[in-house]
């Protein structure tokens, strides 16, 4: 008994055995034959270091390719601590060239990691002396810094980029795709404790630079213009002054100004205006403070925010009326000095009053009881089908980010009060940018169009790679009615309240605003002037405003003579003509 036991006993171990056998052969063939690609890729990666190679990014040039916004050669300098001889002598020679206290620079010295950046953007004549000093574990790679060679000009447009050179506002993150190109990168073989080996080759995948990018800011238009702002930011102690100038048949930007600008060198430096409101004991508190106070530096306010446009707004009232053909030029209005609208009296600028006028007139004037009366004969409905059609419930889709909607009445919601502060400008708001795109459409024949920046791009080898397209649309007022606007903004200013926006030898048109801000009764204003030119066959567009400024405070008196100034260096500029005419 006890035989056969034993010889039962060795059977059952060697089936066992062969059964271990037959699983440790089909494991280690899954692993060599069906895993074999994961495992070699497992082992090459504990052999292979990978350093980045960044990318130059796309340089933005306005529209006469001068460049805005471009690159410069910097370094950036990190540590591989299994490389590291002589820890000390690292710490002192990164400390005394970077100039960082050792406090910062030592943990990341002796970090266990792959690669540890010590610091970016290093000027490249202190990263070729480190590396001239041949340190052991210090690696100092080639990298790109994004400089802008006119600090503050159109500052709120381009917007900057962060340490990696992502962007970070404005046309820089908007088009960030374009510019940021793809980055390449090095591999090079070590050993198990991470060393690299020496005589061994780097392989290379090199860097897909960003394309550049080619706007339609005119670079010496936009210094005029950013002088010209920053004058009357001083002279009137404004908190900012902002302008606009585009091309009212195509919607390219010529300028956008929002002084103080900033430095886009140094966009983390807060400027003029930007004071911070916080107990400097608190810490968190003033983190927060600074960065609501940089958040709105960098704040562009032609399309951040919206407002009241007073005045200006009364060509759009004007449109409505004689697209639906309730008033007639010569219509005759009378203004006592107010309106009494529902338990609401509703003055006119003018104390006195106009007596009696006629719609021209009263648009000369820039009349508010004869609007009162104007948007009372258009109704409701009209005034939001005009609404619609001139882009007002929407945004522009100008390419920039972060662009604010108006702020309307839903239309169940506009009573006879509501109609009649509407109708010159209060109660509601929208952006600068929306006011312009409307007036565009009212004096170019009828079109609604996109503004915008981006025009084309081209690779690095000047190649064209994409031309952008905007959309438009056709017919949103009839060819008739701008005829008519045209006509009745250029008597603005030849004999109503927009005079001082007069330009000698040049068709002028325009519409003056003063914007009283809420909480009504503050003493706080934003004076305001539109203007075209030519009157007849406009060719560039734009529009002040002056952000509370400080003694007189009307339109006409302070922002249309800015327009003036303007004008009168821009149009020559543009290649307009003068033309004179006998009156």
């Amino acid at each position: 008994m006890t035989k056969i036991y034993n010889r039962r006993k060795i059977c059952f171990l060697g089936v066992m055995y062969l059964l271990l056998a037959g699983v440790l052969i089909s494991r280690l063939g899954f692993l060599m034959i069906v895993k074999s690609q994961y495992y070699l890729e497992k082992a090459q990666a504990l052999h292979d270091r990978e350093r980045s190679i960044k990318a130059k990014r796309g340089v933005i040039y306005d529209r006469n390719g001068i460049e805005l916004a471009g690159n410069k050669s910097v370094c950036s300098v990190s540590v591989i601590h299994s490389q590291i001889t002589d820890e000390d002598q690292v710490v002192n020679a990164l400390c005394k060239y970077l100039q960082m206290d050792e406090k910062e620079v030592r943990p990341k010295v002796q970090a266990n990691t792959i690669r540890e950046k010590i610091k970016s953007n290093v000027d490249k004549e202190i990263g070729d002396a480190l590396r001239n000093l041949n340190l052991d574990g210090v690696m100092i790679d080639e990298d790109y810094k994004r400089y802008y060679p006119y600090d503050t000009l159109a500052s709120k447009v381009l917007g900057f980029t962060g340490a990696d050179n992502q962007g970070i506002v404005g046309l820089e993150v908007f088009y960030d795709e374009i510019l940021a190109g793809v980055p390449g990168s090095i591999l090079t073989l070590t050993n198990a404790h991470g060393k690299e080996l020496e005589n061994e080759a780097e392989s290379r995948i090199e860097p897909i630079h960003g394309d550049n990018l080619y706007i339609s800011i005119d670079v010496n238009i936009q210094k005029y213009a950013q002088q010209v702002a920053l004058k009357t930011l001083k002279a009137k102690q404004a908190k900012r002054v902002s302008i606009v100038l585009m091309n009212p048949q195509n919607g390219e930007i010529y300028s956008m100004v929002n002084v103080p600008e900033y430095n886009l060198n140094e966009p983390y430096d807060l400027v003029l205006n930007q004071e911070l409101t916080c107990d400097d004991t608190n810490k968190k508190d003033h983190r927060k403070a600074t960065q609501d106070a940089l958040n709105n530096m960098w704040r562009n306010f032609c399309i951040n925010d919206t407002y009241e446009p007073g005045s200006t707004f009364k060509l759009v009232t004007a449109t409505a009326a004689l697209e639906e053909n309730v008033v007639r030029l010569e219509d005759s209005f009378s203004c006592p000095g107010f309106r009494v609208v529902d338990d609401r009296k509703i003055r006119c600028h003018k104390v006195g009053g106009h007596g009696l006028e006629t719609f021209t007139e009263g648009f000369m004037n820039s009349c508010n009881p004869v609007f009162i009366d104007v948007g009372a004969r258009v109704g409701v409905d009209d005034m939001y089908k005009t609404y619609e059609k001139l882009g007002l419930f929407e945004k522009t889709g100008v390419d920039l980010p972060g662009e604010a909607s108006s702020i309307m009445h839903k239309k169940e919601n506009v009573k006879a009060v509501e109609l009649a502060t509407m109708s010159f400008g209060q109660s509601f708001q929208i952006t600068p940018l929306q006011l312009l795109r409307a007036a565009s459409a009212v004096v170019n024949g009828g079109t609604l169009v996109t503004p915008h920046f981006g025009m084309y791009t081209l690779d690095e080898n000047g190649k064209n790679k994409e031309k952008f397209s905007y959309t438009t649309k056709e017919n949103a007022v009839s060819k008739t009615t701008t005829d008519n606007m045209k006509r009745l903004l250029e008597l603005v200013v030849k004999e109503g309240s927009g005079s001082k926006g007069q330009v000698a030898g040049y068709r002028i048109g325009g519409k003056t605003a003063t914007s009283e801000k809420l909480p009504r009764g503050n003493g706080k204003y934003i004076s305001s002037y539109l203007g075209f030119a030519p009157a007849d066959n406009p060719q560039i567009i734009g529009i002040v405003m002056i952000d509370e400024p400080v003694g007189v405070y009307y339109g006409g008196t302070i922002a249309a003579p800015v327009m003036a100034e303007l004008f009168s260096n821009i149009l020559p500029y543009l290649g307009i003509e003068e033309s004179y005419i006998e009156e």
